[in-house]
């Protein structure tokens, strides 16, 4: 009878290093130790390591829950609205996230993070496929191929994220148009 009780315990423990973790991830230059995150749950440094057996684990854990919705977020874009449209949208609110959410590029640099590679190839790959048909719809120009495109967008957004907000427009609006189609009277 005791087994179901730690078992709930663990789960609480569990998703509440999670919930501190996520949060410190949204405070630039805050330290992501396991130390900082235990605190912040208000769990020892130990319970917080049995739930998720080290820091690594605990922060792929916790950017993985951060990555989910915007993965499917750019998921239903493209299913919702014509490519072009889905690349101007969801690029507004790829540069919110990050810089909601900064820290995270920051202090996850050479961790072992499977979830997060594979959710932000994920992302990678929702981009490129809102790029493609974009260009294909004409709006995106053909002269850069689709990795220079997305790799311009990917270096480029996290940059525009760390600026001034009032300037996010004024960078969206010269990114979208140098990737723009010469011919293309979409704004």
């Amino acid at each position: 009878m005791s087994t179901p009780a730690r078992r709930a315990d663990a789960v609480r423990n569990r998703d509440l290093a999670l919930d501190a973790a996520m949060a410190l991830l949204a405070e630039p230059g805050t330290s992501l130790t396991v130390g900082a995150i235990a605190e912040r749950a208000g769990l020892g440094a130990g319970t917080v390591v049995r739930a998720f057996g080290g820091k690594d684990a605990l922060l792929d854990a916790a950017v993985a829950r951060l990555l989910r919705p915007v993965v499917q977020r750019a998921r239903d874009l493209i299913a919702d609205t014509t490519p072009h449209q889905a690349l101007r949208t969801f690029l507004r609110e790829l540069i919110a996230f990050q810089a909601a959410h900064h820290a995270m590029n920051d202090q996850l640099t050479g961790l072992d993070l499977p979830l997060t590679t594979a959710l932000r190839a994920d992302l990678v790959g929702a981009v490129e496929e809102m790029i493609e048909g974009a260009r294909r719809d004409g709006h995106v120009r053909t002269d850069l191929d689709l990795a220079a495109a997305s790799a311009l967008i990917i270096a480029t957004a996290p940059a525009i994220a760390r600026t001034d907000p009032g300037l996010t427009d004024a960078y969206l609006t010269v990114l979208l148009d140098g990737l723009s189609a010469p011919n293309s009277s979409t704004p």
